[in-house]
């Protein structure tokens, strides 16, 4: 069976070095009702799953990690046992949909089975219910995650256009790439021959990105208990900050969470600084980290400082992936461990990007109203963002720790704000003189 790559397996050891957290992505898909017969969803569901046979398959560990985590044949896999029902309290509200997400995806799954479930939610407002799509890490990443959500729907995975929001990538599959390491002695002394070198590349390529950020309310020890909370903006609002100023869906993103984390720093007594806030944006090959300008109050300057860090930071992600996954896994397994049990300042939150389908998706007939990202939190980062477009719509999910960001709501009020201003700065400038020989990539 396949071998979990380098990257993938460091999902599980960053789990295990901390039983506070748990590495599950997921998304929580909102549709018009009335909610099918439970049966019949449960049917519905289990012939669909079939579009990833990951989801049928179970991790099998090596001892003294010799070699990777690999996937098997789960035996007993009975869909019945990962759709689980729950009903929402009343009012039924967005309020009582988040609080549920928030303690289900701090629950950590059972590894002795598939690493997946969905959780049916009724009793939504207007008569609409849910699903909490619920994925490892090490299993799908931003982009997957809306492979699966169109595989799940009446019009099937061929809708997700498969990439990060950024890029023009096609065809991301549910598999995760098999890795090359084992214990057989000749492709042991290959590793060995290349290990050195890999091995320096990817700590240089690191601590040259890892200067140490400034302490703040975002990073430090975690509880078990989580807040979710969400934003949704228009894409077209975004598309034309991108004609405007010539930068990506993603940079705009990027510039919304810079304008609401600087706010949130302010309201808790903080002076953001240059190095108040350095971001993971990790896939399923590679790692990107990058500086939010923080410091700046403008803007459009934040939207420019953005799109210029993020080119950098993506030429730096792929050769951390790429070093990552050639050296030989008990290594790469050690260097993951210690990493995540360190105790770091460097990185104050998570975020991912990924497109999903442009048109509206149907389950049994039910329109998705809303397809809203849950992204994991670990490391002593107590804060993450999901940024997921669907169906003409660019949808913001925020998971923190309970305790140290209680105001999950008010970051997800300033991704909206901070939005609603650059539109606004977009109309009212120039095209010809905000240019500045930027490159225009817009897939969302």
């Amino acid at each position: 069976m396949d071998e979990l790559t380098a990257l993938a397996s460091g999902f599980l050891s960053a789990e295990d070095s901390d039983h506070r957290v748990s590495l599950a992505i997921g998304s929580v898909v909102t549709l018009d009702g009335p909610m099918p017969d439970f049966d019949s969803l449960l049917s519905n569901l289990g012939e669909r799953i079939k579009t990833c046979p990951r989801f049928a398959h179970r991790l099998r560990s090596h001892a003294f990690d010799h070699d990777a985590p690999e996937w098997v044949d789960d035996v007993d896999f009975d869909v019945a046992r990962h759709v689980k029902r729950l009903s929402l309290p009343s009012p039924g509200d967005e309020h009582e949909l988040h609080r549920l997400v928030a303690e289900v995806m701090a629950w950590r799954m059972d590894r002795s089975r598939p690493l997946w479930e969905i959780w049916v939610m009724e009793g939504l407002r207007d008569g609409r219910w849910a699903m909490l799509l619920k994925v490892h890490s090490c299993i799908a990443h931003a982009v997957t995650i809306a492979h699966i959500v169109a595989g799940l729907s009446d019009e099937g995975i061929h809708l997700a256009p498969g990439g990060q929001l950024d890029s023009a990538r096609r065809g991301e599959q549910c598999d995760v790439r098999p890795s090359a390491s084992s214990l057989n002695p000749i492709t042991w002394m290959r590793g060995l021959w290349h290990v050195s070198k890999d091995v320096s590349r990817l700590a240089s390529a690191v601590f040259d990105l890892l200067p140490s950020s400034a302490t703040t309310p975002l990073n430090g020890p975690m509880t078990n208990l989580r807040r979710y909370s969400a934003a949704r903006v228009s894409l077209d609002d975004v598309h034309q900050v991108c004609r405007v100023f010539d930068v990506t869906v993603a940079d705009v993103a990027l510039a919304a969470l810079t304008d609401s984390y600087r706010a949130y720093l302010i309201r808790h007594g903080h002076q953001p600084s240059a190095e108040s806030l350095r971001t993971l944006m990790p896939d399923n090959a590679s790692a990107m980290l990058a500086l939010l300008p923080v410091d700046d109050a403008d803007s459009v300057g934040q939207l420019r400082v953005v799109h210029s860090r993020l080119s950098r930071a993506r030429h730096a992600g792929r050769e951390i992936g790429s070093a990552a996954n050639h050296v030989p896994f008990p290594v790469a397994a050690w260097a993951m461990r210690l990493l995540t049990r360190l105790p770091q300042h460097s990185v104050a939150a998570v975020v991912t990007t990924a497109s999903g389908p442009r048109e509206p998706l149907h389950i049994m007939g039910r329109r998705v109203a809303a397809v809203t990202p849950v992204p994991p939190i670990a490391m002593q980062l107590r804060s993450g963002v999901a940024v997921l477009s669907y169906a003409g719509d660019l949808f913001f999910g925020i998971l923190a720790d309970y305790a140290a960001v209680p105001d999950a709501d008010e970051l997800a009020r300033g991704i909206e704000s901070a939005v609603r201003r650059l539109v606004a700065r977009s109309k009212r400038r120039n095209p010809t003189r905000d240019r500045k020989g930027l490159s225009l990539v817009v897939s969302a």
